[in-house]
């Protein structure tokens, strides 16, 4: 059964910084665009980082130059690598899985098929 889970998130001083991780338990992990979202409270749940099959990414504007995802398909695994951490960077952060060819990838969290439970990163000032 396919099911994503992370792990990383934590609390910490402005300017600090947290990996996350996402680990896949099904197979074909190489034929998902594999992205992460965040959800504030009483905020929309908005996109982050995506990484598609072919290694194309794309970032939240506010994110760009701090944050990095990568994957290693071979582990099955996919990763945020958050830098100079910000308090509005408080939310909770989703993996999520889609399931596309080769050529696409989408940043809208309706397309995606599975995501994980969330963890919880804070950012105090």
């Amino acid at each position: 059964q396919e099911q994503l889970l992370e792990s990383g998130g934590g609390s910490v001083q402005a300017g600090g910084s947290l990996r996350l991780s996402c680990a896949w338990s099904g197979h074909s992990f190489n034929y998902y665009t594999m992205g992460w979202f965040r959800q504030a409270p009483g905020k929309e749940r908005e996109f982050v980082a995506i990484i598609s099959r072919g290694g194309h990414i794309e970032y939240l504007e506010s994110v760009k130059g701090r944050f990095a995802i990568s994957r290693d398909n071979a582990k099955k695994t996919v990763y945020l690598q958050m830098n100079s951490l910000k308090p509005e960077d408080t939310a909770l952060y989703y993996c999520a899985a889609d399931r596309t060819i080769l050529s696409h990838w989408s940043i809208s969290a309706g397309d995606y098929d599975y995501w994980g439970q969330g963890t919880q990163v804070t950012v105090s000032s």
